[in-house]
């Protein structure tokens, strides 16, 4: 992504690049960081298998260490952007965030997914995910609205399919299973 010589903020305003983007983007992958290695020790309490020698968290835990050092790698090269720049005018993290509402909207709706899970269970929580997903990332008519249900039904209820049925590997049922 390149950086453009100055930004708008939500009204408009042009600002001058300055140390914004670089401590807004530092803080966000701080935040990740702490996020995934949060979930690489809960995922430490996973119940182990007796089919497989390395247990049911490893992959979890191999994948949530490598976005944990991918984050801390992202957040020092930004410090290291932060730290060359000098101070710009005020509003610039304000509009950073402005710019990246649309990411940060679908990470809130995926962490209401994780929270929802186990209430729900993976074929609801996962419909309602993908529904709400995909209007949000701009599905508004009535032909991308039929789209999106078909997606959400096919991907929801065939992947609970696929793992209950094929892989013999039970997903969370919720409430309602």
């Amino acid at each position: 992504m390149s950086q453009s010589t100055t930004d708008r903020s939500p009204s408009g305003e042009r600002h001058a690049p300055g140390r914004g983007g670089p401590l807004a983007h530092m803080l966000l992958n701080i935040a990740l960081a702490a996020l995934f290695t949060a979930l690489f020790v809960r995922a430490q309490a996973l119940p182990s298998s007796m089919w497989e020698p390395l247990g049911s968290g490893s992959f979890p835990r191999l994948v949530l260490a490598a976005l944990v050092a991918l984050n801390l790698a992202i957040a020092f090269k930004e410090a290291r952007a932060f730290l060359r720049q000098s101070a710009g005018e005020r509003g610039q993290v304000g509009a950073w965030i402005w710019r990246h509402r649309l990411a940060f909207a679908v990470l809130a709706l995926f962490a209401v997914y994780i929270i929802a899970l186990p209430w729900l269970g993976f074929s609801l929580a996962s419909l309602a995910f993908l529904l709400a997903g995909q209007w949000l990332l701009g599905a508004r008519s009535l032909k991308a609205l039929a789209i999106a249900v078909v997606v959400a039904l096919v991907f929801s209820l065939g992947v609970d399919t696929l793992f209950r049925d094929v892989f013999v590997i039970s997903l969370p049922r919720g409430l309602f299973g």
